[in-house]
């Protein structure tokens, strides 16, 4: 699942390969994609990338390949042929639905933001530590804008010890994978090889705090080597 730009850009560097052989300059791919800086080219690249449409070639510059488009256009070798020429044209790829957005179903995501589809890995507790649930079969759709550059999935969250942070139960929080995060961060923490918790980090010495947000509830503390990062917060959801 693409967002309305990368599809865009994905398109215009399989057209430009096609026409001149090389791939586009990060100026070109800005000026196509009509957008301000060279920053939002190097996330829709990397997006491109981590979902397996494009290669980056080591040690060329300006090298890039195409390994497979959408499945909503033509075959890689037709697109050349169909692709407009030039930059004008504006591309018309077909977008992804954001259902999500004000309960409208079927809402353009491209009038809007663009959505990607995360894993939802069962429910997290934010009281006491429980065993991690995953059922990869089940997926929720997020904003791109709410999603930074990497892995991410999303987990629904069990218990009231994160309040004071704005998390409450029944909320779904999106998580980037990481194995390392900041002090104060919110993360998802491993504890023992076998409880997941979510709350808040703290490290001193080879000591690590896992600090709620709620006073009803005590922060416990472990040596380092208990304790494996497994994310950080850096969205979430909420249903009334």
């Amino acid at each position: 699942m693409l967002t309305r730009k990368q599809q865009e850009l994905l398109l215009y560097i399989h057209q430009h390969l096609g026409e001149g052989g090389v791939s586009p300059s990060f100026d070109e791919m800005k000026d196509a994609l009509g957008l301000k800086s060279k920053s939002g080219i190097h996330r829709l690249i990397t997006g491109l990338e981590e979902r397996g449409f494009i290669r980056r070639l080591p040690h060329r510059a300006r090298a890039l390949e195409v390994l497979r488009l959408p499945e909503t256009t033509s075959a890689p070798k037709k697109a050349a042929a169909t692709a407009p020429a030039g930059v004008e044209p504006r591309f018309k790829p077909n977008v992804i639905k954001a259902d999500f957005q004000a309960g409208l179903p079927g809402r353009d995501a491209g009038d809007a933001i663009g959505a990607v589809s995360l894993p939802l890995y069962g429910r997290i507790a934010a009281g006491l530590p429980i065993e991690a649930l995953r059922d990869s079969g089940t997926t929720i759709d997020i904003p791109v804008s709410m999603l930074g550059i990497g892995e991410h999935y999303a987990l629904e969250v069990a218990g009231d010890s994160m309040v004071e942070a704005g998390i409450h139960d029944g909320d779904t929080v999106i998580i980037q994978r990481c194995e390392t995060a900041e002090n104060g961060a919110i993360v998802v923490a491993l504890v023992d090889a076998a409880e997941v918790t979510l709350k808040r980090l703290r490290r001193k010495n080879n000591s690590i705090a896992l600090e709620p947000a709620n006073p009803s509830y005590e922060t416990r503390v472990f040596g380092a080597d208990r304790v494996r990062v497994q994310g950080r917060l850096v969205g979430l959801f909420r249903r009334y």
